[in-house]
Order: C-alpha cells, then structure tokens, then sequence
C-alpha cells in the first residue's frame, strides 16, 4: 500500500517511502556477476535510457521465447479451464489515461460503487452518517475503511456449486485515514490522550467484512440481512496455532498460556485455501505498537517496531486494557504483567471460514512472520504436499513459500493442513535458476549457516544466541531468511499461479532506495521507480520442488519501455499501456492475468489503474482507471465471469455522494453491457 498525495498529512506516514528500510542484511550476493553470463538475457529500454536490466538463464515454457517445449508447457484449448494464447482474448478497446475523478472502464462495460465504507452490514444496521459522526459499536456493525483483497464465495461452493448470483464477499480493510474517520479528524485531549470511542472506531475500520450479497432480476448486486454477515476488527479474539503457540515470547496478560490475541491488523492482500476457507495478511503491522525498551528485542528490530505509533492508540484515555496492549515496552516484572510481547501475536497469515459466523480465526504461524502481503496457494493435488507463496512487502524483503508435511486429502482438508510444514525462502541466482532456502530447525543446512552467524552482526542485529527452536525462528522469520542467504527484492507484493501451467507471477512494485551498484538480476534497475513483474516454474513442474528457473515477465515503465528476450522485443508499452507500481495481481478462469498499480499519478499515467494480460504473449491493455489519489487494488469475479468485483482505496473525493473530507472507500462492480465475460 503507497500513498503519494503530499496534501493528505494523515495519510502520508504510511507511504512505504516514509517507512524505515529494516533490512540492512548484506545479500546482495548477485549483483557483481552480472556480466559472468550473457548467452540469455532480459533488457529494458525506454524513456529511462537503455540499460542492461538483467538476464535470464532459461526460458519458461509459455513464456514468450524461442522455446520448443511447447508440448511441456501444457497450454491447451481455452475456455474456463484455461486455454493457451491462441484462444485467450482481451476483447475490449483500453482505456485512454486519465486524471478523471470518477471510474473509467472500456465501453460497452458499466462500473457501479458498491459496499462502500460505513455500509451497515450486521447486528444493528446503523446507518451511516456522511459526516462520519458514527460511533465505534456502529462502526463494529458497518463496513471497514479502505478495500483491499477480496474474494467472492460461491453461496453453494461447499456442496460443490458455483453461483454467480448469490455468495460471500470478503473484504480486507488495510488501514484508516483518521482525516476522514471522524467529523473534525482525530482528537488529542490537553494530556495527550486521545477519547477511547475514537480508537474503538479506528479498531473497528479495520480488519475484514463478510457480506452475504445477491443478484437481482435486474442484474444488480444487493447485501442481504444474513447469518453470514460478519466484521472481524483489530480487536476480535483469536488463536494462535502452529509451532508459535505457547511459545514464551506470545505470552501475555490476556493469553498467560500464549495460545491466544486479539485482532488482525494492516490486512493487505489475501488468500483463498482449497478447502474455501479465507485468509487475511497481516502486511505493515508493526506501526500499530510502540516500544521503549533499550536494547529492543531483536524481534522488534527486525520488524521496525519503534517509539511512535501510527495512531497512538495506547493513549486511549479510558487506559482499557485493551488499548494499553499496543504499548509494547517492559513495565512489569514478568510478560503477564504488561504487554511486552503484544507485537508478536502480529505478522502472520490468518485463517477463518466465511461460512461459520461464530468461528475464532486462526494465525496460522507456520507460515513465518513478516510483513505479509497476502498468500497464493497452488492448486491442490490430492495425495501431494499443499503449497502457498508469501511476499513481504517492504524493500529488500524475500518472497517465501511454504510446503506442508502432510498431503492434501480433498475429503478432510482444513487448516491444520497449515500448521506443520516447512517454510522456504527464495534466492534467484544470476543464470535464471533459483533455490529455495528452508527455514528449519531440522535442516542441517540452515543449523550451520545459522551456527556460523552467532556472534556476528546479522544487517543491524548483534545475532548473539541462535534460536532455541522453531518458534523462536519463526518470530524472527526475517533475520532468519537474512542468515540463510535470500535475495532481497524490490517490494514483493501480490502474487497469482497460472492455472494452467503453474508458473509464479509476483509483482516488484518499486524500490528508490536502491543503488545502481547494488542490483542484481531479479532486481536490475537501480533505483527501481516503475517496477516490474518477475514469475518462475518449479523444478519438473512439482510445487513442492526446491529449485526453480525464473525470467522477468514485463518492465513498467513510460510508453517506449521495452522488454528484451535475446534481442527481441516481446513488449514495448505505449499510451495503452503504460504503467507502473505494478500491486495487485490476478488469474481468472481464462488465465487472463489482471495486473493493478499503486503508484505514481499525473502526466503520463494519469490515475491508479487495473490492467489485462495474456501471459502467453505478453500482451497487455489498460481495462480501467481508478478516481483520483485511489489506488486500485483487490480483484475477483463470479465463477460465470460476468460481475467483476474491483477495490478503491484511499480516493479523496469519492464517490460522488462523500461528504467533503470523508471520502468512502469502496468496491466497485463491473458488468458488461451485454451481460458477457468481463475482458472477453
């Protein structure tokens, strides 16, 4: 998440650029072969001046290459069980940019707001005031603030349905503007405190919604009184679950055992398990906490946990105890004296089932802690390993993947599923081959590596003692990753598995800060303004696999960037679509790739936008444009493809019915005139 509008004080201090860089590791292991091998290589030129941006070792199949392996591609006849280039379309004239506040879509296409923030979805109903005059019970009860990852849940999907006119839509809430949330902004009492119902409300903009919707005769979208609906917030009880719980350092006054917390927090992107069961990131967590401890534990170094908080929450003038939680220094003699260890029940992927109104969501703490910006499973294979893939979104962080040690059943699945496995950590070499790094106690491997660290300065950290167990490991995942050699990237945010040939695609949104002597070939451009897309397929096509060959799918950039495969140009941008600060990303049924930006507006982007691709050729059009100061982020459609579900965070002065100053939020739904498939 990114905001760039320097006229919006609230919002500003959670722009990644604002934030601190935490890891300061030495991996940069790449950067100086960069001229060992130059048989195959990826080049962008363009309005930035032509430079060498990389190589890739080996051609993907389906990639846009010379290769021959097209029979081991895979890539057949299309319709909704994917098909290859030949029969997969992005049928619709692109949009022009635009600074237009307001939604822009091709023609013959119709976008309509929906669920926008405050929209009463459960208990009471309290309506909405326009003036944000709510309290913090009704906004428990109302949609949260600022859409993010979503999902839509067929209503018969657990029986094996697939209903496009009736489900469950998820919604994250990333963050709050406190601006906007309240009639005058956020108060600050002559002590310093600030009025408790204000933080209650600020606790409950965030964390997810669940609304039961449903199509009308008319073919529009409607939220139903229903059982289903639900908001869970940043204060909603919660288990810990995996080698993390009743750990010692997960120990607190309001779990003396460290088996359970209370709320979720910064929820990004998302997840969506084989077993249909929802999964919320917990991304930029570590701003919510303040610490004042000296030394600051190695778990809050590593993670920026700092003196200030971003809201200021733990001076909530009630002093309630839940609001003194987000003070994390030491005052007591022991943990179950104060909440020294708060930050560590954060930072995790969260698992609940949207069809079960009453079930406790589960960290899934096997999945490492970081800042996670959503995860995207494989698809399940019975009697094979469940396998998921994790970015941290911050600059110089890792990409992850996870590999469970037992194998997925489709009769009994479920999350436990989760709970045991083993967590990897990438490292892309300089001739398009990868390895995956484990992060196991269990692994000789990383026991040595980590052995050889004790003592030594790990980044910013005196690494003194080594972890006592996997646990202890899983709280510091990304020193963890430091010490087992990862390549840091340029902020790896949503990722998405093709369908058909299972090849990772992952968004690099941007890194300014790093330098032109320290790239390497998975993160070519330094600095990194515009972004680019890297993907990768396992080793013989196995998930599961520990080595991987990876290529640079396409550069953002101004119109004339141009993407080079072994001197051929496989993409130039133009005025159709140009982009950068690629963010969200999607594969629907026809393996159209959905690829959506928060970046930087003006001439020439215009604003925040959502493009199409074909992944087989590279093709790429600019499907729609965002209002102004949005970021364009969060994407599904119904299992038909006709509703297209598309989120709008952080506009400011939107929609058209927003009180000034309180601009809502929102979903938006796009149907095609003539009731077709969305980008067919």
């Amino acid at each position: 998440m990114t905001i760039k509008d320097q006229n919006a004080p609230s919002l500003i201090k959670l722009d990644p650029e604002h934030e601190p860089v935490v890891n300061h590791s030495d991996n940069q292991p790449f950067h100086q072969v960069l001229s060992s091998r130059m048989q195959r290589r990826t080049v962008m030129k363009g309005t930035m001046g032509a430079a060498l941006a990389g190589f890739m070792g080996l051609s993907l199949a389906g990639c846009g290459s010379d290769s021959d392996d097209d029979d081991d591609n895979g890539a057949g006849d299309g319709g909704n069980d994917g098909g290859g280039s030949e029969s997969l379309t992005l049928g619709f004239e692109p949009v022009a940019p635009t600074d237009a506040n307001q939604i822009t879509v091709p023609a013959g296409y119709t976008a309509t707001v929906f669920l926008p923030w405050g929209t009463p979805v459960t208990g009471a109903y309290p309506d909405f005031d326009l003036q944000a005059n709510n309290t913090g019970e009704q906004q428990e009860q109302q949609v949260g603030m600022h859409h993010d990852g979503m999902h839509y849940f067929p209503i018969d999907v657990n029986e094996g349905g697939s209903s496009s006119t009736e489900g469950l839509l998820v919604v994250n809430h990333e963050y709050i503007d406190q601006n906007a949330a309240h009639p005058n902004g956020p108060t600050t009492l002559e002590n310093g405190d600030r009025p408790a119902d204000e933080v209650r409300k600020e606790i409950a903009s965030h964390g997810i919604t669940v609304a039961h919707i449903k199509r009308d005769s008319n073919g529009q979208w409607d939220l139903m009184q229903s059982a289903y609906n639900r908001r869970i917030t940043g204060a909603t009880p919660m288990d810990l679950r995996g080698p993390v719980r009743g750990a010692a350092k997960v120990i607190t006054p309001y779990s003396t055992n460290g088996t359970r917390t209370r709320g979720t927090l910064n929820n990004c992107a998302h997840g969506v398990t084989p077993w249909n069961t929802y999964m919320m990131a917990e991304e930029n967590w570590h701003g919510y906490f303040v610490t004042r401890d000296e030394p600051k534990p190695k778990e809050y170094q590593r993670a920026g946990v700092g003196t200030e908080s971003r809201y200021d929450w733990e001076l909530a003038d009630s002093r309630a105890d839940e609001y003194v939680r987000f003070d994390a220094t030491s005052t007591g003699a022991s943990a179950t004296d104060d909440y020294r260890n708060e930050p560590n029940g954060f930072g995790f992927m969260v698992e609940f089932d949207p069809f079960k109104p009453e079930s406790v969501p589960q960290k899934r703490t096997a999945l490492g802690k970081f800042g996670h910006e959503g995860v995207i499973f494989a698809p399940a294979t019975e009697g094979e390993p469940v396998v998921c893939y994790s970015g941290d979104d911050r600059r110089f962080e890792y990409i992850y993947k996870f590999v469970s040690a037992q194998p997925y059943r489709a009769d009994t699945a479920n999350g436990s599923l989760l709970d045991n496995g083993t967590l990897y950590v990438a490292r892309f070499n300089d001739d398009g081959s990868g390895e995956w790094l484990p992060l196991s106690m269990d692994d000789a491997g990383f026991v040595q590596k980590m052995e050889a660290a004790v003592g030594t300065q790990v980044g910013d950290i005196q690494f003194d003692e080594a972890f006592a167990n996997q646990a202890d490991l899983l709280l510091n995942t990304r020193l963890a990753a430091d010490i087992a050699g990862a390549t840091p990237m340029d902020r790896p945010e949503w990722g998405a598995v093709d369908p058909l040939t299972r090849e990772v695609y992952f968004n690099l949104t941007n890194n300014s800060q790093r330098e032109e002597d320290d790239t390497d070939p998975a993160n070519p451009n330094g600095p990194n303004p515009w972004g680019h897309i890297i993907r990768w397929k396992e080793a013989g096509g196995d998930q599961s696999a520990t080595e991987f060959e990876w290529d640079i799918f396409v550069f953002g950039g101004e119109s004339g960037t141009q993407t080079v495969v072994d001197g051929d140009v496989v993409v130039e941008l133009d005025e159709s679509n140009q982009f950068n600060s690629p963010d969200g990303l999607w594969f629907d049924a026809d393996r159209r790739l959905w690829i959506q930006t928060d970046g930087r507006w003006g001439d020439p982007w215009g604003n925040n936008m959502m493009l199409a691709s074909n992944p087989d050729t590279r093709e790429i059009k600019r499907f729609l444009v965002g209002p102004s100061n949005c970021e364009v982020t969060g994407v599904v459609t119904t299992p038909d493809q006709t509703s297209m579900f598309v989120g709008i965070q952080h506009p400011v002065a939107w929609p058209e019915e927003s009180a000034e100053g309180h601009p809502r939020s929102s979903c938006v739904v796009i149907t095609r005139d003539d009731g077709g498939v969305i980008g067919a």
